[in-house]
């Protein structure tokens, strides 16, 4: 147990870098990904994680992703389908068009014949 404490104070002394970091992902003088996913990368013997956006690491964060998943948004810009206005996403947020179909209004836009 005393070998794996060196090792965890350098992946949270890596990981506190990295979020001082300023320069972007994948540029000169920071490579692509996280000081943190580079670890496990190497760790698990993983395919190396691309620059956010390219190859194998979609545009967005993490945390920006999982919520586009949970709310059916496209803050992240990895979910373009999930767009407001788009065939598969009516305008409007599905909160708005809740309330439009419950009282017959039309705040989204997605219900013109409501007007």
């Amino acid at each position: 147990m005393m070998r794996t404490a060196p090792a965890l104070a350098a992946m949270a002394a890596l990981t506190l870098l990295a979020a001082c970091d300023s320069t972007r992902d994948g540029s000169r003088g920071n490579p692509p990904s996280t000081a943190s996913q580079r670890v496990y990368d190497r760790a698990t013997g993983s395919p190396r994680t691309s620059a956010d956006g390219t190859g194998n690491n979609p545009t967005g964060t993490a945390a920006e992703r999982a919520l586009d998943r949970a709310a059916g948004t496209d803050t992240s810009g990895a979910y373009p389908t999930q767009r407001d206005g788009t065939r598969a996403n009516p305008p409007g947020t599905a909160a708005e068009r809740a309330y439009d179909r419950a009282t017959g209004s039309n705040t989204s836009g997605a219900y013109p014949q409501n007007r």
